[in-house]
């Protein structure tokens, strides 16, 4: 992937069969905060006033660890490396081999909201849910630590955490990781039919709510971290930290270009049919789905906006109440070694957030070391932005606003 270009980042690429296999897309089952209920929402926010960097420390049960060689992972749907003949997860039967502790795996986060719904009883009233680690997307992350429901990890038990890649280790809403460490992560960009912009190359957001060419066959994602993520960044403002009235201005223009009729609509992952067919001309889009879509139609467009492009992450995080931290923390330790996390990118391919992955990969699946929008390069690392953790009151204001504009 070539970067730095005015104008955007052109990713062209080629799919290998080790890629396809892999991106079933985890975000495809991510309807997003945006078609969230607003109850739900709500219900989640916590007091006014508490800072979103966390209060306290988590409540801590005792530790089961040492007598009950077992931890308990809740993750999204085909997530991890499976053996195609078995269907086993080779990386989770190598560490209990090394460690003699049982990974029960259950694929049970279909959706963030849908999952928070799931483990708000128990940690509300002070119980154990019965997980001892599970992954959530960074602004669920947010608000986990926000409510204080998650517990401070112990780097003691995690000395691999010294390989997370740079551009994640001091997040707005967890500076420094101490209660959160990602599993994987992608990019938010903008996909596009050349059959339906006339040959058109669509690099901007500009270009999205303004070019005539486009009148009417433009999406926008539902979550308004994606879509706005990339607004404020076409604006020249850091998605990390903003002000409401930077969010107004960046919601004004997606407003005006609503009234103007240059919106088609808003969508979760369910555009790739859309913009496969050519009705609609351009998009917010997330990387594993077009991927997926130029397996079928190589001319299709992917770009990284020169201005910039979201990124976002799934996150370990161990709740309140965990009976077996200290093996949750094992386990995390053992992912964050380069080999064993190159096995699960080979399968998964999503962005790793541990060093040295592509070099251990080389040997075994060259494809897929060497896909950019697997293993960006530095430069289109460093035009990535990870959206800003939020308070309660503005996660329930942002989200009143934004559904007023997809709504009306």
């Amino acid at each position: 992937m070539s970067s730095g270009r005015r104008g955007g980042s052109e990713c062209d690429f080629a799919i290998s069969p080790t890629l396809m296999r892999g991106l079933v897309s985890r975000r495809g089952v991510l309807t997003g905060l945006g078609v969230a209920s607003l109850s739900v929402l709500l219900g989640g926010c916590g007091t006014k006033g508490i800072a979103y960097s966390g209060s306290e420390a988590g409540k801590a049960s005792p530790d089961k660890s040492g007598a009950d060689r077992v931890v308990n992972w809740s993750n999204w749907p085909e997530y991890i490396d499976v053996d195609d003949k078995t269907k086993k997860r080779p990386t989770l039967d190598s560490f209990t081999k090394a460690t003699g502790i049982k990974v029960n795996y259950t694929e049970d986060y279909n959706d963030n909201d849908e999952f928070f719904a799931k483990i708000k009883p128990q940690l509300s009233s002070k119980a154990d849910t019965g997980r001892d680690v599970w992954c959530s997307t960074d602004w669920m992350v947010a608000r986990l630590i926000r409510l204080n429901w998650v517990q401070k990890l112990d780097k003691s038990n995690i000395p691999n955490a010294k390989n997370l890649v740079a551009p994640l280790v001091n997040v707005s809403f967890d500076p420094g990781r101490r209660y959160s460490i990602p599993w994987q992560s992608g990019f938010t960009g903008i996909g596009y039919n050349p059959k339906s912009t006339g040959g058109k190359k669509i690099e901007s957001m500009d270009q999205l709510l303004h070019d005539p060419v486009l009148k009417g066959k433009v999406t926008l994602l539902k979550d308004f971290r994606d879509s706005l993520g990339l607004m404020l960044l076409a604006m020249g403002k850091n998605p990390a930290k903003f002000s409401d009235s930077d969010f107004e201005s960046a919601l004004k223009q997606v407003s005006d270009a609503k009234k103007r009729g240059q919106l088609k609509g808003f969508t979760g992952n369910e555009y790739g049919q859309g913009l496969a067919s050519g009705d609609i001309a351009a998009c917010t889009a997330w990387t594993g789905d077009v991927v997926q879509l130029k397996a079928d139609d190589p001319k299709l467009g992917y770009v990284l906006p020169h201005g910039g492009h979201m990124l976002w992450s799934d996150n370990f995080v161990i709740p309140n109440y965990a009976q077996h931290k200290k093996n949750a923390e094992l386990l995390i330790n053992y992912y964050y070694a380069a080999d064993v996390m190159a096995i699960v990118e080979d399968y998964v391919n999503y962005i790793p957030p541990v060093k040295n992955v592509k070099q251990a990969l080389q040997a075994a699946d060259p494809s897929v070391a060497d896909n950019p929008l697997i293993f960006p390069d530095e430069q289109v690392q460093a035009d990535s932005h990870v959206f800003m953790g939020l308070s309660g009151e503005q996660e329930a204001h942002y989200t009143r606003a934004w559904q007023d504009v997809m709504n009306n």
